[in-house]
């Protein structure tokens, strides 16, 4: 006969203690409980102190216990509620408080930004009206077109205070970030998407275009092309051979 072998006893799973969810309900108000509310923080010390291996083996005893420490929790949590309606409460004021104040403190700013812009174009209205009355007496329109020029100047200044800039079209590059092309014209003795004229002059406010150059653009055709080409090439011979015949007549 075979003998067999002892079987080992089997190893008890060691059974980690029942639990009531304590622990992590300490851990929830110690959290969640205001640090200036003494009352609530001494209810949470007591309930930590009163351990489970304290309670006695008496089931009545035990849910007495229980039932008081139940009692402790939900009064807790009742408080803990009351404060969150407090606080949603005040932040709701808060925001109401808010929406009242911002459409009042935008307009005001607007008005502000409005009354400042005005009385800085204020001085040039005035010579631009002092002008105007000077014009029957002027000597010669030579005059009158030098108080408009000022008055002119005076007016880009203020603009360009303001962050307004001009836009550079006329012999630029035709830029379509910038310009906008009206018309085009074929001039071979000028380069190839060059403005060659300018009918309204663009702006940039804060280096953002608010109005671009309406523009003449040179357009040149295949052949007008190779010609100025061809012409490009030949000019540093020909700047050459004057300075040449410059000297040479020296």
């Amino acid at each position: 006969m075979k003998h067999k072998k002892p079987q080992k006893p089997k190893e008890q799973k060691q059974t980690k203690p029942e639990s009531n969810g304590l622990p992590d309900f300490y851990e929830l108000l110690d959290t969640l409980l205001p640090r200036a509310n003494t009352l609530l923080r001494e209810t949470l010390e007591k309930m930590k102190v009163s351990s489970k291996e304290e309670l006695i083996n008496k089931e009545k005893e035990k849910n007495d216990y229980l039932l008081e420490l139940e009692k402790e929790k939900n009064k807790c949590l009742l408080e803990l509620l009351q404060i969150s309606i407090n606080q949603y409460q005040r932040v709701s004021a808060d925001y109401a408080n808010f929406q009242k104040r911002i459409p009042k403190q935008i307009s005001d700013t607007i008005g502000y930004e409005k009354e400042r812009i005005i009385k800085t174009l204020l001085p040039t209205l005035d010579n631009f009206e002092h002008t105007l009355q000077n014009a029957h007496s002027a000597e010669n329109i030579d005059v009158l077109v030098n108080g408009i020029q000022i008055i002119y100047d005076q007016m880009l200044d203020i603009l360009k205070s303001h962050g307004v800039e001009q836009i550079k079209a006329l012999g630029e590059a035709f830029d379509p970030a910038l310009h906008e092309a009206m018309m085009q014209k074929a001039e071979p003795d000028r380069e190839e998407n060059i403005v060659l004229e300018e009918f309204q002059t663009g702006y940039k406010l804060n280096g953002r275009v608010i109005r671009p150059s309406k523009v003449v653009v040179n357009k040149l055709t295949s052949e007008q092309e190779a010609q100025q080409q061809v012409a490009e090439e030949k000019k540093p011979q020909q700047e050459k051979d004057s300075a040449e015949q410059i000297i040479n007549n020296q």
